[in-house]
C-alpha cells in the first residue's frame, strides 16, 4: 500500500477504535517525533488493524493480552477503551484478564484488572 494510503487507512482505523479525546491525546506524539507518529499510524493502524482476516474486536483481544504480558499499562488503558468501542463487553474483558493471570502472573493481572475497573467506571458515567 502506498504511504499516504497506509496513513489514511490508519487514521480511519483509529477513528473506529478511539474516541476523539483519546486520538487528540495520541497526536501529541507528532510534536515529539513526527516520524514515530507516522509509523504508529501507517504501520500500527494502517497495516495491522486494516487487514481483513480479523475484526477489530479480535485484534483488541490480542492487543490487550500482549499489553498485559508486557506490563504496558499506559497503553492498556487506551486499548481497554478501544475494546469497549469495538464491541467487547466488560465481562469478556474481565475474563481475558483472569485468563492472563495463569500465563503472566497475578501481579500483572491484578494491575490490569484495576485499570479495567477505572475504565469501566469512566464509561459508566
Amino acid at each position: 500500500m502506498e504511504n499516504n494510503k497506509r496513513y489514511q487507512a490508519g487514521l480511519e482505523a483509529m477513528e473506529q477504535l478511539f474516541s476523539h479525546e483519546v486520538r487528540n491525546g495520541m497526536e501529541g506524539m507528532k510534536l515529539i517525533s513526527p516520524d514515530l507518529w507516522e509509523m504508529i499510524v501507517s504501520f500500527g493502524f494502517g497495516d495491522l488493524y486494516s487487514r481483513k482476516t480479523l475484526c477489530h474486536a479480535q485484534r483488541e483481544i490480542i492487543t490487550l493480552t500482549s499489553l498485559i504480558t508486557q506490563g504496558a499499562f499506559d497503553q492498556l488503558r487506551v486499548h481497554l477503551q478501544a475494546a469497549l468501542n469495538v464491541g467487547l463487553t466488560k465481562e469478556e474483558i474481565t475474563e481475558i484478564i483472569i485468563h492472563c493471570a495463569g500465563y503472566v502472573g497475578f501481579p500483572k493481572a491484578v494491575q490490569a484488572m484495576g485499570i479495567a475497573g477505572e475504565i469501566f467506571k469512566e464509561t459508566k458515567e
